[in-house]
């Protein structure tokens, strides 16, 4: 083989320039050695924390050429700013207010059904809930509705929104919003038997959610088809909950409901 002196490149082997990225908060990178993506979520001296979709968080060399941009190979520098770098949007997507107190709590709230709604409720929207001073509640369902919103006496300065599964025309949940009728109550809902199904099947590395026979527990169904632990439904949504890192893993006909129902509680001023 051919030698070349220490001053001389083989045309083909000469590596061309790559561009510095300042490694700001929120730019989604891949570190090229390890294969690991994630956005920014710090900068120091020397080192830069990614954090992936899941929630997991690793800390890379600044090294050249140590990662890769939309398939580009870059070299990431610390940013201008000495401060440490924070992310710029909450998992809802909305911009993120970095050190912000929690209001005190409305008198107005959010009611979903069941515990797991709740659970998936505060990881998206958790940060923002806080600043805008909004309580979520859950239900043990949705046949008492009714009487449910007539004790709360939703009024002006405190609304009250309701997050409800499978409201689909005709059904019986559809008949239930349907009887409330006070203008400071907004009942919505998404199409999905259950708030699993509302997390996209992509996030959790299967094609789609299994097809469970009427009459048999969705949740026991859906373990079932798919070789989950069905003895134990909690602790399958504790893994499912670990896989949502932000909105993106949610449908859009559960994230439009969510959004609604908070402008309309915070909508109405007052605390």
């Amino acid at each position: 083989m051919r030698q070349y002196p220490a001053d001389l490149t083989p045309p083909w082997k000469k590596q061309k320039p790559v561009p510095e990225i300042p490694a700001e908060a929120g730019l989604v990178v891949e570190e090229a050695g390890s294969g690991f993506c994630g956005a920014v979520i710090r900068c120091e001296a020397g080192t830069v924390t990614l954090e992936d979709r899941f929630g997991k968080h690793r800390v890379f060399p600044l090294e050249p050429r140590g990662f890769l941009l939309e398939g580009r190979v870059v070299t990431l520098v610390r940013p201008s700013s000495t401060a440490p770098v924070r992310p710029t949007r909450t998992a809802s997507g909305s911009v993120a207010v970095p050190g912000a107190r929690a209001r005190v709590a409305r008198a107005g709230r959010i009611y979903v059904e069941g515990r797991h709604d709740a659970e998936l409720v505060e990881k998206v929207w958790g940060d923002d809930l806080r600043i805008e001073g909004v309580v979520v509640e859950y239900l043990e369902g949705v046949d008492d509705l009714p009487s449910i919103v007539s004790s709360f006496a939703p009024g002006p300065d405190a609304r009250l929104g309701v997050l409800v599964d499978h409201l689909v025309p005709g059904t019986k949940e559809w008949h239930i919003a349907e009887s409330v009728t006070s203008e400071y109550a907004l009942v919505a809902g998404h199409p999905y038997i259950d708030i699993w199904e509302a997390v996209k099947p992509a996030a959790l590395g299967i094609e789609s959610w299994p097809k469970v026979p009427r009459g048999q527990d969705w949740k026991t169904g859906v373990c079932r088809a798919l070789g989950w632990p069905s003895e134990n439904t909690g602790a399958v949504w504790q893994a499912i909950l670990q896989r949502v890192g932000s909105y993106k893993d949610l449908e859009p006909e559960l994230l439009g409901r969510v959004e609604e129902l908070i402008d309309f509680v915070t909508g109405g001023g007052g605390a």
